[in-house]
């Protein structure tokens, strides 16, 4: 067993680029295992995954016991979910779909405690898991390991985007590239690796390193992994564990059967 967990913070923005396992399969099992191949952090999906409160909690202890930490990504406006998944240990926060300003404080109250936002007081686990010796010394540290992220994915949000940076308590943001391309096609193309949220991507990276904030993506690829540490964003996902598990499987059968190539 390997406890406490360290706070994101203590790695994140200095030093090299890091590496964000994600899970949409709801399996503290499967949690466990991104965080043991070497991800540096394992975001668990409530948005588009199977992860509700009682499976988020088992998996954030999971990925505690290999020494790693866990985010989690509430779905759209579900604020009461954030302090919730803080208080049960969650590393930080990514919140989908801040658009306005007005979206980036409301995140930042419920995951800061006074004086920065509006948390309430309750992280009995996430003590536990901290190695923190009492809530005196949590409350101390507390916002400083709430790691708290807004998604930029959006032509209102890449708007907005050093309004919402300076908002007190966030910390950083991260792309969707698939909602952006959407969302920059007008609905017209989902090409999350094109020209048009390429071009986004240096945009949002070079505002968001100016702010002094953390820039993170989800890359599709390896390869576009690679580009987007190039690019200079310091937290970036690898696919999801669903999409490799799938890609895995194809690629075995393939291996044995040439003729089942896709």
């Amino acid at each position: 067993m390997t406890l406490p967990v360290p706070s994101l913070q203590e790695i994140l923005p200095t030093g090299p680029a890091r590496f964000l396992g994600w899970s949409v399969i709801a399996d503290p099992a499967l949690a466990g295992a991104l965080a043991r191949a070497g991800f540096d952090a394992v975001l668990l999906d409530q948005q588009h995954g199977g992860y509700d409160y009682k499976s988020a909690c088992a998996a954030i202890t999971e990925v505690a016991l290999a020494g790693k930490a866990a985010l989690v990504r509430v779905a759209v406006g579900d604020v009461a979910m954030v302090s919730r998944m803080l208080d049960a240990g969650a590393a930080g926060i990514v919140a989908p779909m801040i658009n306005t300003v007005a979206q980036a404080q409301a995140l930042a109250d419920a995951a800061k405690f006074p004086p920065v936002g509006q948390r309430s007081w309750g992280p009995d686990r996430a003590i536990l898991l901290s190695g923190l010796r009492d809530g005196s010394e949590y409350l101390a540290a507390g916002n400083s390991r709430a790691l708290t992220i807004a998604m930029c994915e959006t032509a209102e949000s890449i708007a907005a985007l050093e309004q919402i940076l300076a908002v007190p308590g966030i910390d950083g943001v991260l792309v969707g590239p698939a909602d952006l391309s959407i969302a920059l096609s007008k609905g017209t193309v989902i090409d999350p690796s094109g020209s048009a949220v390429t071009a986004a991507l240096g945009d949002i990276v070079r505002k968001t390193l100016a702010a002094g904030k953390l820039p993170c993506a989800f890359a599709p690829s390896p390869a576009r992994a690679r580009e987007m540490v190039a690019m200079g964003y310091q937290l970036v996902s690898i696919e999801y564990d669903a999409m490799t598990i799938a890609h895995a499987f194809a690629r075995l059968l393939q291996e044995v059967d040439p003729s089942r190539a896709g």
